[in-house]
């Protein structure tokens, strides 16, 4: 049965970031509008646990649909893309550079873009 217990023990992914009047923010992507601040990491562990909670219970009470999290076993950590010959060859020699294969280096420039503070 899908009751509070059931949906705090999901395991939502927290998204933390500095915030810009000084702490930190956390809040899960599933579920909308969850979020809060704390001025530490160890507060805000705490913080957004108590936000999840009041989420949950606040989404049965009103009979609202609780988005539950991706399961990680729905993707394979395989795909398929279409570069220009160009870029291939740029990566195979820069690969070969760094003396790592090309899925080393396709990962972990695709880490690097995804992590860097540049929003696309």
């Amino acid at each position: 049965m899908k009751n509070f217990d059931y949906y705090m023990k999901l395991p939502y992914r927290i998204v933390i970031k500095p915030s810009v009047e000084g702490g930190y923010v956390a809040y899960i992507p599933e579920l909308k509008g969850c979020i809060t601040q704390a001025d530490t990491l160890h507060e805000l562990a705490e913080m957004i646990e108590d936000a999840k909670a009041g989420w949950i219970d606040l989404a049965l009470q009103d009979g609202k649909k609780i988005p539950e999290p991706d399961d990680i076993e729905e993707y394979s950590g395989k795909f398929n893309v279409r570069i220009p010959k160009s870029l291939h060859k740029d990566l195979v020699l820069k690969a070969k550079d760094e003396k790592v294969s090309l899925n080393q280096m396709t990962t972990y420039l695709l880490a690097k873009g995804l992590n860097s503070k540049v929003k696309i």
